[in-house]
């Protein structure tokens, strides 16, 4: 396999839910949030002429609205751009860290859950960032879990993208920060004390090179990086 590199993009801005969890909410992109997907689309077009991509025509994103949203409207801009034709394609292995019977309940409701539950014990403080914790509730995964599918999508993709696409050498995925994170971790791209250092800026390009040798590297695209004491939602 030649090189191919995976185009990877957080989600706008969104009406996030207070002190919630991100996981599976559904609300959509905020006006800011929309203008960031525009954005990212006119960028990604100068940025695969500059490279010297063949962008898939087909950009895949997780089936939360914020995302999807951003895919469509970053298809948009870039099809304008480019002048040639790009979809959206969904797909759940995209999703964020979900955490099951608890989705769309603040941190308080589900600490408390837990706290009258008496099969569970209590979560550790930082369970929201912490990795390897999985809520003990049906549905739910840690976020190493998340990284894993998402990783294990991208190298999917990979591999049946000259039968999919022939000719392509980059392709977009838009998704949530988190899952995105703990992919790259996966892929050998980041260590694991970066993953808690790092974030991802709304709608701005991070880009990994998947090497013929199958190896992962990081090629381009800035991680934001995270405040100490700044709380983890995505």
């Amino acid at each position: 396999m030649s090189e191919r590199y995976a185009i990877l993009l957080r989600h706008g801005d969104y009406r996030q839910k207070a002190k919630t969890p991100s996981a599976l909410q559904p609300y959509g992109l905020t006006e800011a949030g929309k203008e960031q997907a525009l954005d990212a689309g006119r960028e990604l077009a100068l940025m695969a002429s500059d490279q010297g991509w063949r962008l898939a025509p087909e950009v895949f994103s997780s089936r939360q609205q914020r995302a999807w949203q951003t895919a469509s409207l970053v298809c948009h801009s870039l099809s304008e751009a480019s002048g040639l034709t790009f979809r959206t394609t969904e797909d759940e292995a995209l999703a964020e860290r979900s955490v099951g019977a608890l989705a769309n309940l603040t941190l308080a409701e589900i600490e408390q859950i837990l706290e009258d539950d008496p099969r569970h014990a209590p979560p550790p403080a930082d369970w929201k960032s912490d990795s390897h914790y999985t809520l003990p509730v049906q549905g739910a995964e840690s976020l190493m879990e998340a990284g894993d599918r998402v990783a294990a999508f991208l190298k999917r993709r990979f591999g049946d993208l000259e039968d999919r696409h022939p000719g392509a050498t980059a392709q977009i995925f838009v998704g949530h920060g988190a899952a995105l994170r703990h992919a790259a971790h996966q892929l050998g791209v980041l260590a694991f004390g970066e993953i808690r250092q790092l974030s991802m800026h709304h709608a701005r390009p991070v880009v990994l090179k998947a090497g013929a040798d199958g190896t992962w590297s990081h090629h381009c695209g800035d991680w934001k990086q995270r405040h100490s004491l700044e709380t983890a939602m995505d």
